[in-house]
């Protein structure tokens, strides 16, 4: 078995909404996965609301979980030192889902280059670090007289996600995080920029958690998938054999609910009726309860939880035990 880079450890995240009347929302349930070290990557798949970007921030540290832990080597990265957060932080590194909102307005894009040099202490000179920006917006496919000294607003989304690129090309971590970070960019650089990503797999050994609601992205570069409803993992196996043998309901509906480029085929109904966001109503049971076409009583009653069906293949569904 490989060795585990990063452990998320039934981790829940609850949030309190209100000042008088206190609700509280469970955008996470007992999630719990491993992602190896050198070269994994792994894609979370769900539809808006799932809690996707919840565990994303939660790994990143940006967010406390309300239980459970994610241990970065074996340790808890909310009891690290100082010293071994730089260190974290350093190999983990996100790639954000609004390529703009990323960039302070006000500084010039070669900031976003030479913090991370200077923080991580990269280069030993001026010149070192000049040449390491040089060599890695090179390596993305930009061209650093077209690019430097130029703010973020006259960049295009794709220029502006190829500099978090280059970003990782300077850092070198050894896991990113991507949490949807295709939603805003241009259909024609998709396959580029995921070719870019895939490149520090094979050229650092570098391990990927990619968040996305788009089957086809995660199709493409993964080669584990762990299907999110509402706050749990209900699905998770090779990527092969859950795109072509989804065994949980939800599963087959988001496989269902994607567009067939025929005009002469329409769908007669809608695929998905009545979506609910957050967990399901029915908190003891089956969070896909609600929406669910073989629920059985036993599945409001009991939460099920993930069991192998095939090599490495689990889901979470009464239908299989």
């Amino acid at each position: 078995m490989a060795r585990a880079l990063l452990e998320v450890d039934n981790v829940s995240k609850i949030y309190s909404v209100g000042f008088i009347r206190k609700r509280y929302i469970e955008a996470v349930r007992s999630i719990s996965f491993i992602i190896p070290d050198k070269g994994a990557f792994i894609g979370l798949v769900g539809e808006s609301g799932s809690g996707k970007t919840t565990i994303a921030r939660m790994i990143l540290g940006l967010i406390n979980p309300s239980s459970g832990e994610i241990r970065y080597k074996g340790r808890n990265i909310f009891r690290l030192s100082k010293e071994e957060w730089i260190e974290y932080r350093k190999n983990v590194q996100p790639v954000f889902q609004d390529p703009y909102n990323a960039y302070n307005p006000f500084y010039r894009i070669d900031r976003v280059l030479r913090i991370p040099i200077r923080t991580f202490r990269l280069a030993s000179s001026k010149e070192d670090a000049e040449k390491l920006i040089e060599e890695a917006m090179m390596a993305v496919g930009l061209r650093p007289e077209d690019i430097l000294g130029r703010y973020p607003h006259q960049l295009s989304g794709g220029e502006r996600q190829r500099i978090m690129l280059a970003r990782l090309h300077i850092i070198k971590p050894r896991l990113i995080v991507a949490d949807e970070p295709l939603s805003m960019v241009d259909v024609s650089l998709k396959a580029r920029f995921l070719n870019e990503l895939l490149k520090f797999k094979k050229a650092y050994g570098t391990s990927c958690l990619y968040i996305t609601h788009d089957l086809s992205e995660a199709y493409y570069i993964s080669d584990t998938l762990m299907v999110l409803c509402r706050g749990r993992i209900v699905e998770r196996g090779p990527t092969d054999s859950i795109i072509n043998n989804p065994a949980h309901p939800y599963t087959r509906m988001l496989l269902n609910s994607i567009p067939i480029p025929d005009p002469e085929r329409r769908w007669r109904e809608r695929i998905i009726p009545k979506v609910i966001t957050g967990p399901s109503r029915h908190a003891r049971g089956c969070v896909f309860y609600d929406n669910c076409r073989f629920r059985k009583e036993r599945c409001l009653k009991e939460e099920p939880y993930l069991v192998e069906i095939e090599h490495n293949h689990e889901v979470a569904c009464y239908l299989y035990t």
